[in-house]
Protein backbone atom coordinates (compact mmCIF):
# COMPACT_ATOMS: atom_id res chain seq x y z
CA UNK A 1 0.00 0.00 0.00
CA UNK A 2 1.10 3.47 -1.14
CA UNK A 3 2.29 5.83 1.76
CA UNK A 4 0.87 9.19 0.75
CA UNK A 5 3.41 12.43 2.04
CA UNK A 6 3.01 16.36 0.83
CA UNK A 7 5.74 17.98 0.23
CA UNK A 8 6.44 21.70 -1.62
CA UNK A 9 7.51 20.58 -5.46
CA UNK A 10 10.61 22.47 -6.72
CA UNK A 11 10.49 21.82 -10.68
CA UNK A 12 13.92 22.53 -12.27
CA UNK A 13 14.56 21.37 -15.82
CA UNK A 14 18.15 19.57 -15.54
CA UNK A 15 18.57 19.19 -12.06
CA UNK A 16 18.01 15.39 -10.49
CA UNK A 17 18.66 14.25 -7.08
CA UNK A 18 19.51 10.75 -5.94
CA UNK A 19 18.97 8.98 -2.44
CA UNK A 20 22.00 9.64 -0.88
CA UNK A 21 23.19 12.58 -2.75
CA UNK A 22 23.39 16.16 -1.96
CA UNK A 23 22.46 18.94 -4.46
CA UNK A 24 23.79 22.50 -3.97
CA UNK A 25 20.84 25.10 -5.24
CA UNK A 26 20.87 28.89 -5.32
CA UNK A 27 17.50 30.26 -4.73
CA UNK A 28 16.36 33.73 -6.03
CA UNK A 29 12.94 33.51 -7.48
CA UNK A 30 9.88 35.12 -5.17
CA UNK A 31 8.17 31.89 -5.11
CA UNK A 32 11.05 30.03 -4.00
CA UNK A 33 12.56 31.86 -1.26
CA UNK A 34 9.10 31.59 -0.08
CA UNK A 35 9.09 27.52 -0.49
CA UNK A 36 12.51 27.70 1.31
CA UNK A 37 11.50 29.52 4.39
CA UNK A 38 8.42 27.27 4.50
CA UNK A 39 10.29 24.37 4.48
CA UNK A 40 12.85 25.52 6.94
CA UNK A 41 10.31 26.27 9.60
CA UNK A 42 8.59 23.00 8.94
CA UNK A 43 9.24 19.33 7.89
CA UNK A 44 12.80 20.56 6.28
CA UNK A 45 12.24 18.89 2.78
CA UNK A 46 11.65 19.67 -0.86
CA UNK A 47 10.54 17.39 -3.47
CA UNK A 48 12.96 17.91 -6.53
CA UNK A 49 10.79 16.93 -9.94
CA UNK A 50 11.77 18.31 -13.45
CA UNK A 51 9.13 19.84 -16.06
CA UNK A 52 8.26 16.80 -18.66
CA UNK A 53 7.59 20.01 -21.42
CA UNK A 54 9.73 23.39 -21.33
CA UNK A 55 8.04 26.99 -22.56
CA UNK A 56 7.36 29.76 -21.26
CA UNK A 57 4.26 28.41 -18.77
CA UNK A 58 4.37 29.39 -15.48
CA UNK A 59 3.52 25.93 -13.76
CA UNK A 60 4.12 23.57 -16.68
CA UNK A 61 3.41 20.35 -16.76
CA UNK A 62 5.48 17.04 -14.67
CA UNK A 63 7.50 14.39 -14.73
CA UNK A 64 6.30 11.67 -12.53
CA UNK A 65 9.14 10.73 -10.99
CA UNK A 66 11.20 13.22 -8.43
CA UNK A 67 13.28 12.69 -5.46
CA UNK A 68 12.60 14.02 -1.98
CA UNK A 69 15.61 15.68 -0.52
CA UNK A 70 16.26 17.46 2.97
CA UNK A 71 17.66 20.84 3.54
CA UNK A 72 20.72 20.28 5.30
CA UNK A 73 23.02 23.44 4.47
CA UNK A 74 21.45 26.51 4.83
CA UNK A 75 22.91 30.23 3.97
CA UNK A 76 20.41 33.17 3.93
CA UNK A 77 21.65 36.05 1.87
CA UNK A 78 20.78 39.68 3.01
CA UNK A 79 18.53 40.37 0.34
CA UNK A 80 16.49 37.20 1.20
CA UNK A 81 17.83 34.89 -1.63
CA UNK A 82 19.38 31.75 0.00
CA UNK A 83 22.02 29.37 -1.00
CA UNK A 84 20.87 25.67 0.70
CA UNK A 85 21.60 22.41 0.13
CA UNK A 86 19.51 18.79 -0.51
CA UNK A 87 20.52 15.31 0.70
CA UNK A 88 18.61 12.82 -1.60
CA UNK A 89 16.32 10.48 0.94
CA UNK A 90 14.20 8.62 -1.78
CA UNK A 91 12.59 9.00 -4.87
CA UNK A 92 8.66 9.27 -5.40
CA UNK A 93 6.24 9.02 -7.46
CA UNK A 94 3.63 12.32 -8.21
CA UNK A 95 0.19 11.17 -7.24
CA UNK A 96 -1.48 14.68 -7.59
CA UNK A 97 -0.85 18.19 -7.19
CA UNK A 98 -2.59 19.76 -3.79
CA UNK A 99 -3.88 22.95 -3.80
CA UNK A 100 -2.34 25.18 -0.82
CA UNK A 101 -2.48 28.49 0.32
CA UNK A 102 1.41 29.51 -1.41
CA UNK A 103 2.66 30.95 -4.00
CA UNK A 104 4.78 27.61 -5.04
CA UNK A 105 3.50 24.21 -6.24
CA UNK A 106 3.13 21.20 -3.86
CA UNK A 107 2.11 17.77 -4.28
CA UNK A 108 0.74 14.82 -2.93
CA UNK A 109 3.80 12.02 -3.48
CA UNK A 110 4.28 8.42 -3.12
CA UNK A 111 7.61 7.84 -1.42
CA UNK A 112 7.22 3.90 -1.40
CA UNK A 113 7.01 3.57 -5.56
CA UNK A 114 11.02 2.65 -5.35
CA UNK A 115 13.31 0.78 -3.58
CA UNK A 116 15.80 3.01 -2.42
CA UNK A 117 17.56 0.85 0.15
CA UNK A 118 21.42 1.05 -0.38
CA UNK A 119 22.38 -0.94 -3.65
CA UNK A 120 24.89 -3.81 -4.05
CA UNK A 121 28.43 -2.87 -5.67
CA UNK A 122 28.73 -2.80 -9.56
CA UNK A 123 30.49 -5.79 -11.30
CA UNK A 124 33.85 -4.87 -12.04
CA UNK A 125 33.74 -4.79 -15.51
CA UNK A 126 31.06 -2.59 -14.87
CA UNK A 127 32.62 -0.01 -12.77
CA UNK A 128 35.52 -0.19 -15.27
CA UNK A 129 32.95 0.72 -18.00
CA UNK A 130 32.06 3.75 -16.02
CA UNK A 131 35.27 5.06 -15.64
CA UNK A 132 36.89 4.33 -18.65
CA UNK A 133 33.46 6.12 -20.24
CA UNK A 134 33.68 9.09 -18.48
CA UNK A 135 37.15 9.79 -18.46
CA UNK A 136 36.91 9.87 -22.66
CA UNK A 137 34.05 12.05 -22.18
CA UNK A 138 36.08 14.26 -19.78
CA UNK A 139 38.88 14.56 -22.11
CA UNK A 140 36.54 15.27 -25.16
CA UNK A 141 35.30 17.89 -22.96
CA UNK A 142 37.94 19.57 -21.85
CA UNK A 143 37.94 18.95 -18.39
CA UNK A 144 40.85 19.21 -15.24
CA UNK A 145 39.60 15.83 -13.24
CA UNK A 146 41.83 14.13 -10.27
CA UNK A 147 41.01 11.07 -11.47
CA UNK A 148 42.49 9.64 -8.93
CA UNK A 149 39.96 11.10 -6.27
CA UNK A 150 37.26 9.50 -8.53
CA UNK A 151 38.41 6.40 -8.25
CA UNK A 152 37.94 6.20 -4.70
CA UNK A 153 34.48 6.96 -4.91
CA UNK A 154 31.71 3.97 -4.04
CA UNK A 155 30.30 3.04 -7.29
CA UNK A 156 26.90 4.75 -6.16
CA UNK A 157 27.96 7.97 -5.69
CA UNK A 158 30.13 7.82 -8.87
CA UNK A 159 27.52 7.00 -11.20
CA UNK A 160 24.73 9.23 -9.26
CA UNK A 161 27.31 12.29 -9.50
CA UNK A 162 28.26 11.66 -13.12
CA UNK A 163 24.87 11.68 -13.74
CA UNK A 164 23.73 14.70 -12.36
CA UNK A 165 26.56 16.77 -13.38
CA UNK A 166 27.06 15.48 -17.48
CA UNK A 167 25.54 17.98 -19.78
CA UNK A 168 22.41 15.80 -20.93
CA UNK A 169 19.08 16.92 -22.25
CA UNK A 170 16.67 16.66 -19.24
CA UNK A 171 15.07 13.75 -21.09
CA UNK A 172 18.13 11.85 -20.36
CA UNK A 173 18.39 12.89 -17.06
CA UNK A 174 14.97 11.83 -15.90
CA UNK A 175 15.55 8.43 -17.80
CA UNK A 176 18.69 8.23 -15.26
CA UNK A 177 16.65 9.04 -12.27
CA UNK A 178 13.81 6.21 -13.43
CA UNK A 179 16.21 3.28 -14.18
CA UNK A 180 15.40 1.12 -11.09
CA UNK A 181 18.87 -0.32 -9.57
CA UNK A 182 21.87 1.04 -10.00
CA UNK A 183 23.14 -1.82 -12.56
CA UNK A 184 20.74 -0.33 -15.07
CA UNK A 185 21.66 3.21 -14.35
CA UNK A 186 24.73 2.79 -14.84
CA UNK A 187 24.37 0.55 -18.10
CA UNK A 188 22.39 3.49 -19.52
CA UNK A 189 24.82 6.41 -17.80
CA UNK A 190 27.61 4.60 -20.20
CA UNK A 191 25.30 4.56 -23.52
CA UNK A 192 24.83 8.27 -22.90
CA UNK A 193 28.52 9.30 -22.05
CA UNK A 194 29.50 7.27 -25.64
CA UNK A 195 26.28 9.33 -27.17
CA UNK A 196 27.42 12.99 -25.66
CA UNK A 197 31.26 11.87 -26.50
CA UNK A 198 30.44 11.09 -29.89
CA UNK A 199 28.17 14.34 -31.15
CA UNK A 200 31.06 16.35 -29.48
CA UNK A 201 34.05 15.03 -31.25
CA UNK A 202 32.52 13.99 -34.29
CA UNK A 203 32.86 10.05 -34.49
CA UNK A 204 36.89 10.94 -33.45
CA UNK A 205 37.88 8.08 -30.87
CA UNK A 206 38.82 9.66 -27.58
CA UNK A 207 41.40 7.82 -25.59
CA UNK A 208 41.14 8.27 -21.75
CA UNK A 209 44.04 9.76 -20.39
CA UNK A 210 45.86 7.58 -17.76
CA UNK A 211 46.65 9.98 -14.59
Amino acid sequence: MSRLLRVPLFPLAGAILFPRAQLPLHIFENRYREMVSDAIEGPGRIAMIQPSRLDDEADPPLYETGCVGEIVGVEELDDGRFNIVLLGTNRFRLVREAEIDASYRCGEIDIEAFDDSEPPALSLGQRAEVERESRRLGDAMNLVIDWAAVSRLDDETLVNAIAQVAPFDYGAKQALLEEPTLTSRADLLVQLMQFQRIAMTGGVEVEPTLQ
